[in-house]
């Protein structure tokens, strides 16, 4: 058995997204411990029953000195726990992660590219002073790895044209995290007026603006159709909505806010469809969740989210960062409601067949411990 040490982006993540993997590594005999940003770390860590430290990993800035210090700080802690191995995942973890780990003398190094998110989305000067930054780092980072998995295959394309990807010994694409079957199972639609639900954070990147947009306009022609937003506002980070344009939204009470919660799941058994106007995304874990509870989806055709849909089967994709595609879709789910128990069916058999959690941490773990990958 092997001792696993990952590297986390987030504390939210590595509990939502990577713990039933920690669980199936538990499972399998293996010793996992964690390294956990330090500034947003949740009393839930816990829950995972498994050891984990704090590092000073700040993924919102780029301060070379502070990101020397958490280096150095890698480096003693890999050092100290001398790992058989190394899973990072988000892009501070994996260079900063994957470049101690080396020099920690941690010969299985392997990395999880989740999304490329708000540097490869945004044309801002910022995001593109980023997104060249990012480029070198991925450049001296993957090809140490030993494996380097990527959710989409836009994702492993768009790297692959960075030049890096070719140096890499091996690639994956995996169904995203995958989603816990049990924890999120089938729910019955609701009674009452057509729901349509978005989850996400309040970033522009994720569509909210063009889905409140759409609700004005529709809610003129169908006053009885409820439009709902579950999630949190952050304005310190990249491309966050202004509050003031978020009250305005909530001042003209068309659209109705919910606040982030621990527990996503009556939101969404309350919900006719779930809507992702998302730019961009690895795997959209919202969109898993809904399709596992039997919600039909709207989503873009955009990197990661077009894979999750067949359009017009368990759902239907517009362009991204468009109104009016967006509003004739949900338009048509409207004039059309036999499509919410349709498409919510297709969801389901797709999130059963391709999305189960166990299906995709299998293949996960069977590249971690392959024999070619040690």
């Amino acid at each position: 058995m092997s001792s696993v040490v990952i590297i986390a982006a987030n504390a939210r993540s590595l509990i939502a997204n990577r713990g039933d993997l920690i669980r199936k590594l538990k499972q399998h005999g293996h010793e996992v411990t964690a390294l956990v940003p330090r500034f947003d770390v949740l009393p839930e860590v816990e829950s995972l029953e498994i050891p984990y430290e704090l590092i000073r990993i700040d993924r919102r800035h780029m301060n070379i000195l502070k990101d020397l210090l958490s280096c150095g700080e890698l480096w003693r802690k890999l050092r100290r726990l001398s790992p058989d191995l190394v899973f990072a995942y988000g892009i501070k973890p994996i260079v900063y992660g994957t470049l101690t780990a080396r020099m920690a003398r941690v010969s299985r190094v392997f990395s999880m590219i989740t999304g490329l998110g708000y540097l490869f989305t945004s044309k801002s000067l910022k995001a593109r002073v980023g997104r060249l930054v990012a480029k070198g780092l991925y450049a001296v980072a993957l090809p140490l790895n030993k494996m380097v998995f990527f959710q989409n295959p836009d994702d492993r394309r768009a790297i692959g044209r960075l030049g890096p990807i070719s140096l890499c010994k091996k690639i994956a694409v995996t169904a995203g995290s995958g989603i816990n079957l049990e924890h999120f199972s089938p729910a019955p639609l609701p009674d009452g007026p057509l729901r349509f639900l978005v989850i996400a954070r309040l970033l522009r990147d994720k569509g909210v603006i063009e889905f409140c947009e759409t609700a004005m306009e529709l809610h003129a022609v169908y006053p009885e159709v409820k439009f709902e937003v579950l999630g949190p506002h952050d304005s310190s980070l990249p491309n966050s909505i202004p509050i003031k344009q978020i009250e305005r939204y909530k001042s003209a009470g068309v659209v109705r806010f919910h606040s982030a919660t621990k527990d996503v799941r009556p939101y969404i058994a309350n919900c006719s469809m779930l809507v992702l106007p998302s730019y961009r995304e690895g795997t959209p874990r919202a969109v898993l969740e809904a399709m596992a509870m039997g919600r039909g989806i709207i989503t873009t055709d955009a990197p990661g989210c077009r894979e999750t849909v067949v359009h017009g089967g368990n759902g239907l994709l517009v362009k991204p960062a468009d109104v009016v595609t967006l509003r004739e879709a949900i338009q048509r789910v409207i004039e059309n409601p036999s499509l919410i128990k349709e498409m919510g069916e297709k969801s389901l058999a797709i999130a059963r067949t391709k999305y189960d959690v166990n299906i995709v941490n299998n293949e996960i773990i069977s590249n971690l411990f392959s024999e070619k990958n040690r």
